[in-house]
């Protein structure tokens, strides 16, 4: 857990997962479309970045709304701001195939199908 040097908001919060020095959010979807995400996105980000971190943002699902696209964008465009890396959709399960060396989206699919009978018909 961080303590953020540039506002009161966040004061705190936690990293999913530090290796070495990268900082990485896991995210499954993110939906949220308000003005106050993307400044508390914007502090947590520069205080990883503040302290010698590389943060790096892993979102499986992009959403589907016009407004959470665009603030999927101006984030894109903060981690772009201080050498950070941001992956969705398809290029945040590549990412972590590479980084991991696991086919995370493979296993999910098999377990998946596994736990859903085929239709009969």
């Amino acid at each position: 857990m961080l303590i953020t040097d540039y506002s009161q908001r966040p004061k705190t919060f936690e990293i999913d997962f530090l290796d070495n020095n990268n900082a990485i959010e896991i995210k499954w979807r993110d939906a949220t479309t308000d003005g106050d995400h993307i400044t508390k996105e914007h502090t947590r980000v520069k205080c990883i970045q503040s302290h010698g971190f590389k943060p790096i943002r892993v979102m499986f699902y992009y959403p589907q709304r016009t407004q959470a696209k665009n603030i999927q964008e101006t984030l894109k465009t903060i981690y772009a701001g201080v050498n950070g890396d941001y992956y969705a959709g398809d290029e945040a399960w590549e990412f972590i195939k590479s980084y991991s060396c696991y086919d995370l989206k493979a296993i999910l699919t098999t377990i998946a199908d596994k736990r859903t009978p085929e239709d009969e018909s």
